[in-house]
C-alpha cells in the first residue's frame, strides 16, 4: 500500500505514503477524558533495575497497604534489601534454570569447563539503553560469549516475577485470581525512548503478564515519576535531610524547620534516580488543591549509574594485569570473574569520603592461579610493576584499594550526575526548585550523597528517602493504582509525518518543488503533532484525517519523523529521523465514494496512544503504532 521510495505520484497534501490530511485540526484537540479504569482487584508492580530487581503489590480494596516482595531464597550477607540481583541463568539448551541469588549460586557452583556452555546474563538492560536500532531481533550476549535474542532474556526475567508474586497474592488473598485482575506495571527510565518502552511491552505479553488484546492491563512506568508520587506522600520521619546533617557547618539556616510543612509551601521539585545503570532526572509541581503531579522541564539524564564504577574497577584491573588477560580470564573462567565483580560490587558499598583505612577485594584462587601459569609471574609482581600506587597487595590473597584508589574509581560518574543536576537546575523552567529527592540504589553510597551536598546543598535542600532503594517500587503501585496522578507531562521530541503543502516561491527550496496536474506541490514538509517540551496534558489529544489514496486500499501506513530540536521545517532536515510508523486496517468500503479515517494520538501518557474511526461509518478502524520495526 506504500510506494517505496515516498511517491511523488500522491494526490495533493499527501504525506509520505498516498494519504492525504484532509483537516489539520488544531493541535491538541479537546481532552478527552482519562478512561475510569477497569476494576483490578490487585496492582502488581515490577522493577526491573540494571543491578537489582524486585516486586511489590496492593489490593485495591486496601490501597494504604503496600506489601513488599518476601525475602528470596540466598541473598548476600549483610545485605538486608528485599530487592534481588537482575542475573539470568538459562540452560546450554536455553531453557529457564534460575533468576536472581539462586542464578548466581548455580552459575557459582558449576565446574569451569560446564559453565562455558551455560548463559549467564547480569545488568543486561543497560544494552537496551545503549541500543539505537532497537527491534525484537536485537541480541544479547552471555559471560560466556553465546547470544541469545534480548527480547527472550527479559521474558524470562518478567515470568520470574509474574510466577512470584501472582503465588504470593494467592497466599495473601481469599478469593480466587482471575488473570484479568490484577493490573501489572513495569518500571523503565525517563530518559527511554518509545522503541525501549514498546520492547517492554512485548516482553511482557510474550511472559504472558497480559495478552495484547488488553493492552489497559499493563502500565509502564516512568522510574522517576514513580519516586516523585512516593516522595510527595512522605513526612519527616521518613526521610534523611541530608543539610541538617550537615547544620553545624552553616549552610542552613532552617533545617529544624519541619519538612512537612515547607514541602508543602515549596511544592515544585527536582527527583534524581540514581540507579545501577541510568541517572534520571524528573521535575514536578504538586498541584493545589487536588494534588496531582504537572511536570516542569522534559526528563533528562544518561548512562551515568553505580556501574560505571564498576567499569572503572575492571578498567583498572586492565591496567595492572593486561586488557588481553581480562579477556581471556572472563572467557575461560566466567564464574570466577562473576564472583570477582560481587566482590568489589559488596565493598563499594561500605566506601565513603570519611573512611581513612583501604578496602580489601579477594581475588578468586583461580585469579592468582590462571595468572601465574597465563603470565608466569605471581599477581604481586604484576602490582609492583605497574606503578599503580593507589592498590596494593596483601599477603592473604587480596588487593588492597586505598582510599584514594576508590576516590579515583568513582570520580568521574559522580562528576557526571553532579554536573547533569547542576545543568537542570540552571534552567529557566526550574528556577526556584527547593529540594531536590536522591532516590534509587546508587543514592544509598555516601560517597555520592557528599559529593551532590558539597556542590548542590547551598541552592537546595536535599532530601533522601529512608527506603531509598524501594522507593520506585512503592511509587510505582501507587502509579497503578491512580495513572491520573501525572496530569501534564513534558514531550521529550518533536513528532510528525511529512505532507505536501501549497508551493511558495521564495519562501521554499527548488528541490522540494513537486508539479501535478498543473499545480505545485512543496514536499517533505513536516506536519508537526507535538513539539519538544511542550506540556501535554492527559487526554489532550491530536486529530489528523487521512484518505486512502485509491479505492479498494486495505492499509495506510503513515511514516512518523521525530527531531530532538523544534526548528525542523521538513523530513529531510539533518536533526529528523523516522522513528516509526501508525499502520491502520480498513475494512471493506461499500461504495467508491471517497472515504476519510480519523486518527486520535494522546502524547501526555508514559506511552503513545493512537486509535482511528471511519467517519463515515463512525465505526472504529484498527490502529496500531509501531516504534520497533524500524
Amino acid at each position: 500500500p506504500c510506494p517505496v521510495p515516498p511517491s511523488p505520484s500522491c494526490s495533493p497534501s499527501r504525506n509520505d505514503c498516498g494519504i492525504a490530511p484532509l483537516t489539520p485540526s488544531p493541535s491538541p484537540g479537546p481532552a478527552l477524558r482519562p478512561r475510569a479504569a477497569r476494576p483490578f482487584s490487585v496492582v502488581v508492580a515490577i522493577d526491573f533495575g540494571t543491578t537489582s530487581s524486585g516486586y511489590a503489590f496492593s489490593f485495591t480494596q486496601d490501597p494504604e497497604a503496600i506489601h513488599m516482595m518476601r525475602r528470596w531464597e540466598g541473598g548476600d550477607p549483610g545485605v538486608a534489601n528485599q530487592k534481588s540481583p537482575t542475573c539470568l541463568l538459562l540452560t546450554p539448551d536455553l531453557r529457564f534454570h534460575s533468576f536472581g541469588f539462586a542464578a548466581r549460586d548455580s552459575y557459582h557452583d558449576l565446574d569451569p569447563e560446564e559453565a562455558q556452555n551455560w548463559l549467564y546474563f547480569d545488568k543486561f538492560k543497560m544494552k537496551i539503553h545503549s541500543t539505537s536500532d532497537l527491534t525484537m531481533e536485537t541480541e544479547l550476549e552471555a559471560v560466556s560469549g553465546q547470544k541469545v535474542r534480548a527480547i527472550e532474556v527479559f521474558a524470562h526475567a518478567l515470568r520470574f516475577f509474574r510466577q512470584h508474586a501472582l503465588k504470593e497474592i494467592k497466599d495473601q488473598s481469599s478469593s480466587v485470581l482471575e488473570g484479568t485482575a490484577v493490573r501489572w506495571v513495569i518500571t523503565v527510565p525517563a530518559v527511554w525512548r518509545q522503541p525501549a518502552k514498546q520492547f517492554m511491552r512485548e516482553a511482557a505479553y510474550l511472559a504472558g503478564l497480559v495478552s495484547p488484546e488488553n493492552p489497559e492491563q499493563l502500565l509502564i512506568a516512568l522510574e522517576p515519576e514513580a519516586a516523585s508520587i512516593y516522595c510527595r506522600k512522605l513526612r519527616l520521619h521518613q526521610v534523611i535531610d541530608l543539610s541538617s546533617r550537615l547544620i553545624a557547618n552553616g549552610i542552613e539556616g532552617d533545617a529544624s524547620h519541619s519538612f512537612d510543612s515547607s514541602f508543602r509551601q515549596g511544592d515544585r521539585y527536582i527527583v534524581a534516580d540514581c540507579g545501577g545503570g541510568t541517572v534520571d532526572l524528573t521535575v514536578h509541581q504538586i498541584e493545589q488543591p487536588q494534588g496531582t503531579l504537572k511536570e516542569l522541564y522534559k526528563a533528562s539524564g544518561g548512562p551515568y549509574g553505580a556501574v560505571g564504577v564498576d567499569m572503572a574497577f575492571e578498567a583498572m584491573l586492565c591496567q595492572i594485569f593486561g586488557a588481553d588477560f581480562i579477556e581471556s580470564f572472563k572467557a575461560k573462567r566466567p564464574a570466577a570473574w562473576v564472583d570477582l565483580t560481587i566482590a568489589f560490587e559488596a565493598r563499594k558499598r561500605t566506601a565513603s569520603p570519611g573512611r581513612a583505612t583501604a578496602l580489601n577485594i579477594t581475588l578468586p584462587f583461580s585469579f592468582i592461579d590462571f595468572y601465574k601459569r597465563h603470565r608466569g609471574h605471581s599477581v604481586e609482581t604484576a602490582l609492583r610493576k605497574s606503578n599503580m600506587n593507589i592498590v596494593k597487595w596483601s599477603s592473604q590473597g587480596m588487593l588492597r584499594l586505598t582510599p584514594e584508589a576508590m576516590k579515583e574509581l568513582f570520580q568521574p560518574t559522580i562528576n557526571n550526575i553532579v554536573r547533569h543536576i547542576e545543568d537542570m537546575m540552571k534552567k529557566p523552567e526550574v528556577q526556584g526548585v527547593r529540594f531536590l529527592f536522591l532516590v534509587g540504589g546508587f543514592a544509598e553510597s555516601p560517597m555520592l550523597q557528599q559529593a551532590v551536598q558539597a556542590v548542590l546543598g547551598r541552592s537546595c535542600r536535599i532530601i533522601i528517602p529512608q527506603d531509598v532503594g524501594l522507593t520506585i517500587l512503592k511509587g510505582a503501585v501507587l502509579f497503578g493504582l491512580d495513572p491520573t496522578v501525572v496530569r501534564v507531562r513534558r514531550c521529550p521530541v518533536t513528532y510528525g509525518v511529512g505532507v505536501l503543502n501549497r508551493f511558495v516561491p521564495g519562501r521554499h527550496p527548488r528541490d522540494k518543488l513537486l508539479v501535478k496536474d498543473g499545480r505545485e506541490w512543496c514536499t517533505d514538509v513536516l506536519d508537526r503533532f507535538v513539539s519538544v517540551d511542550q506540556s501535554v496534558a492527559l487526554g489532550e489529544v491530536v486529530r489528523r484525517s487521512y484518505t486512502p489514496a485509491r479505492s479498494g486500499q486495505r492499509k495506510i501506513i503513515i511514516n512518523i519523523y521525530c527531531s530532538t530540536t523544534d526548528d525542523v521545517v521538513y523530513i529531510t532536515d539533518p536533526s529528523v529521523r523516522k522513528c516509526g510508523a501508525i499502520t491502520l486496517d480498513l475494512p471493506e468500503a461499500s461504495g467508491p465514494e471517497r472515504r476519510e479515517i480519523r486518527a486520535t494520538m494522546q502524547f501526555g501518557d508514559t506511552e503513545i496512544k493512537v486509535t482511528a474511526i471511519d467517519v463515515a461509518t463512525n465505526c472504529s478502524v484498527r490502529a496500531n503504532i509501531d516504534f520497533l520495526s524500524n
